[in-house]
């Protein structure tokens, strides 16, 4: 069987804005495909990039394993690997790189190399997957290993959704056989993973430790601006007693504190998560878990179901407090739904954030008030906040890739850089997010006995926010289109 590196790029030391938030989480995804070759006999090796100090430890891996094969698998879970951050690919093609010079073969796959292959088709992958990819990889590992030599038009031929280069062109293989979702991930390879020193930055950062899961893959709803490079408008859900016993595992064996559930939509049904409760109370495996979830999906149900289960923290995609921008976004929730679902989550004691978007096509001052107004009337425990990022294969981005200019990647996650023509300047939006930062570290400080510094405080957070506004025209961005909001 074949000498097999796997491993991912995502250097947390490369990302400042995820240093300083010190929750690094292993990378889920790549774990899982870890565990799949080991199954399948392989002689499978890791490399963590996540808390790696830099490639060293890497070309040591590559030099003591001389493996025939060089994974590239990004860890479809991370958000951050969707984004596709340019320090990140950056590392990826060194990394490729290097493992050609050490003679070994590559195969690359995730979010940006399914959204541009070509990328890393040059930077030495012998082929790049497209979508998850996981069917077609073991189709290609089953011919290498016959022929180890075997060039890249054997190893696609009558295979589909493969990319590679011929004669310098890109070319993707279209044959008959389907490339179906992998139905059956199973618990992935949890054993190679530094936990201690996971353990560490958590413990000394925030005091406790979280660990990361997901029961299910996908989304099914067809926000304009959400890419889905690796699983479509699918949505899969595992069986909650295979969730519940992968949570037991976990807690019996690295004793976390919190676990972390980075699907899409958790639960989606409340029977689903009512049979998950019953499981984990059968299997003792109870852990606090946070998730993310859709305002519309939250009945008073669901919320006592979420709660029963044992989820402290749900973050919703609120997106926005104003109801046209929601509709351009075709966001499928209305305010209303954002500020019921918070009242239904916080009566069943759990707590709320919001993820929250600005500077989506025409977004307006009167738009960017009416989510300053979401956030004082629902009054979250805690926000996120975005820009507008167009990425590729979404209508967001069809509509505005005609204004994307030479920056098309922000290096890391805190660059917060307008990259089409919106209504203002990357530096409005920086002190809009830090307005409603501050709104919301006033809305949840203790108020049992207001201070006269935080009267102050809040005289002055409404002074900022007049200034913003009475300023806003020197801010609009000078290159503007002219684009008008429209629904896709």
């Amino acid at each position: 069987m074949l000498s097999i590196l796997v491993c991912h790029s995502y250097y947390l030391r490369l990302d400042q804005k995820q240093v300083l938030r010190a929750k690094p989480y292993p990378p889920l995804a790549t774990l899982q495909v870890v565990s799949m070759l080991r199954k399948a006999g392989h002689r499978v090796s890791f490399f963590d990039a996540m808390l790696a100090d830099g490639v060293a430890d890497y070309e040591y891996l590559l030099q003591a394993e001389q493996p025939h094969l060089v994974v590239f698998y990004e860890d479809n879970f991370n958000f951050l690997s969707k984004m596709c951050l340019s320090a990140m690919r950056r590392a990826a093609c060194e990394m490729m790189a290097s493992a050609r010079r050490a003679g070994a073969r590559v195969i690359a796959a995730g979010p940006d190399v399914t959204d541009a292959p070509a990328s890393y088709l040059k930077a030495g992958a012998d082929l790049a997957l497209i979508g998850e990819g996981l069917t077609a990889l073991f189709e290609v590992l089953s011919r290498l290993d016959s022929n180890p030599n075997a060039d890249g038009a054997d190893l696609v031929h009558g295979l589909s959704g493969i990319a590679s280069l011929r004669g310098g062109k890109l070319h993707t293989s279209s044959g008959s056989k389907a490339m179906p979702i992998a139905a059956d991930i199973g618990l992935a390879a949890w054993d190679l993973v530094d936990m201690d020193r996971y353990r560490a930055i958590w413990l000394k950062a925030h005091g406790y430790f979280s660990l990361n899961m997901a029961a299910s893959r996908g989304c099914p709803f067809r926000c304009a601006w959400c890419a889905k490079p690796i699983w479509g408008n699918q949505y899969l859900q595992r069986n909650s007693a295979e969730v519940a016993a992968e949570m037991s595992y976990l807690k019996r064996t690295f004793n976390p504190d919190h676990i972390w559930f980075a699907d899409d939509i958790f639960g989606f049904r409340v029977d689903w998560v009512n049979e998950f409760t019953a499981s984990v109370r059968a299997a003792d495996a109870h852990v606090p878990f946070t998730i993310q979830t859709r305002a519309d999906l939250v009945s008073e149900r669901m919320a006592e179901a979420l709660r029963d289960a044992g989820c402290r923290e749900a973050w919703i995609g609120a997106e926005s407090g104003s109801p046209r921008v929601l509709d351009a976004m075709n966001k499928g929730t209305t305010v209303t739904e954002i500020r019921v679902a918070r009242d239904r989550l916080k009566s069943a004691g759990i707590r709320v954030g919001f993820f929250i978007q600005l500077g989506y096509m025409d977004e307006q001052i009167t738009d960017i008030l009416a989510t300053r107004d979401l956030l004082d009337t629902a009054r979250p425990d805690e926000i996120g906040v975005s820009v507008s990022y167009p990425l590729p294969g979404t209508k967001f981005y069809d509509l505005v890739k005609a204004q994307l200019g030479g920056k098309t990647h922000w290096r890391e996650s805190d660059d917060l850089e307008m990259m089409f023509q919106g209504t203002y300047t990357s530096d409005f939006y920086r002190s809009v997010r830090n307005l409603l930062h501050d709104q919301i570290s006033l809305q949840t400080a203790p108020t049992s006995s207001e201070s006269a510094d935080q009267r102050r405080a809040k005289g002055t957070l409404d002074q900022r926010w007049q200034e913003l506004v009475s300023g806003e025209p020197r801010y609009r961005s000078p290159a503007r289109h002219g684009l008008a909001m429209q629904c896709p």
